[in-house]
């Protein structure tokens, strides 16, 4: 652990950090001082110092779906804890205790062929574990808390430590306890528990043509998670961009949630409108459908456009891309989101909301919108 009273060894001769590199969207970004936690040990240590001192701060993960401010008058603290421990196991289920500084995309790929499933959809999303209860990721049909069990993590403000249920997380579309009281919580660990059962899931896009195809490959009539995990990952490399060929924070905007009346409304004029069904935590039809986001932008005319140097991605218009890394700042960012904002309200009358978490120079925290 670094201690914030001491020069970071990062800064040498500057007053601030250069925190760039630590943000998928490669905006330009000075903090005040950067603490990494490797240890848990460090933890309560570091915000007992912090609250003492009145210091503003912000935790932050691996960078993946934030917008940072070009001057960060906060202490950035990067809990990278590392480590897998499997918690119980039996011949239908394996809980997993994962710290937070894992890669994401490598716990997918491993648990999947250790035959541990029901991550598969997921592979390939840029996170580290404990960015993944905040967001809720979600890709493909499956979302994170389809899997977690529960979370560890440290209460900031009241310095205490919390295991808590799935339910205790709130879970929602896109959404959780974590990120409705973001700034207030350091998740250490998420607990998952995976299946020794097969049963992929490919009802959306093209992951059920791919994945058959890779079956075929093998000789095989039926499909696997491995298949399936493999078709994800073809998709995503086929229509995503890495962020270190070309920096961006994943899918932007939410998939819109309207009234169906409003979806049949569209679909008048709009036939090819992509849309789907959304269920209740019973899994009952309701009155409402998920409309996708990329599908309004894309068909606005903004696939590749944008306001330089932030534009959407040419293949995916869901995602916004930095073509100037470590010069690009929160406003160019602000600028070309509202315009697309903007643009698709007036064609559709839908309000797209984005996904980032945005952070203020002072440090605190908002969603963008």
């Amino acid at each position: 652990m670094t201690n914030f009273f001491e020069p970071n060894p990062v800064q040498a001769n500057a007053s601030y950090v250069d925190i760039s590199a630590y943000n998928t969207m490669a905006l330009a970004c000075q903090a005040k001082q950067f603490i990494r936690l490797t240890h848990l040990s460090d933890i309560e240590p570091t915000f007992k110092q912090l609250a003492a001192h009145q210091q503003a701060f912000v935790v932050l993960s691996n960078g993946s779906n934030i917008i940072l401010p070009e001057v960060l008058d906060a202490v950035v603290v990067s809990p990278s804890l590392q480590g897998k421990t499997i918690l119980s196991e039996d011949s239908q289920t394996i809980t997993l205790e994962v710290m937070a500084g894992e890669d994401w995309h490598t716990l997918v790929v491993d648990t999947v062929h250790q035959g541990w499933y029901g991550l598969e959809n997921l592979a390939l999303i840029p996170s580290w574990v404990g960015g993944s209860p905040v967001q809720n990721i979600g890709a493909y049909g499956v979302q994170a808390e389809d899997v977690i069990d529960s979370v560890k993590a440290f209460h900031i403000p009241s310095l205490t430590w919390h295991h808590l249920s799935k339910s205790d997380c709130q879970f929602s579309y896109r959404d959780s306890l974590f990120k409705q009281q973001a700034g207030q919580w350091l998740i250490t660990s998420v607990i998952f528990t995976l299946s020794k059962t097969a049963k992929p899931n490919t009802q959306y896009g093209d992951v059920a043509k791919v994945a058959q195809d890779y079956a075929s490959l093998a000789g095989r009539n039926e499909v696997t998670p491995v298949d399936t995990m493999n078709a994800i990952i073809d998709i995503r490399q086929s229509k995503l961009p890495d962020t270190n060929d070309l920096p961006n924070c994943g899918s932007f905007f939410k998939n819109p949630i309207v009234a169906k009346s409003q979806v049949d409304q569209l679909l008048q004029s709009y036939p090819n409108l992509v849309h789907y069904p959304v269920k209740d935590a019973q899994g009952n039809l309701t009155d409402y459908c998920k409309i996708a986001a990329g599908w309004l932008i894309d068909q606005s005319g903004l696939k590749g456009k944008g306001i330089a140097p932030i534009l959407t991605h040419v293949k995916q218009a869901l995602v916004l891309t930095n073509h100037a890394p470590k010069v690009a700042t929160q406003r160019d960012v602000a600028k070309t989101m509202q315009f697309i904002q903007q643009t698709v309200l007036e064609k559709f009358g839908i309000k797209l909301e984005a996904e980032p978490v945005w952070i203020e120079s002072d440090g605190s925290i908002r969603q963008a919108h």
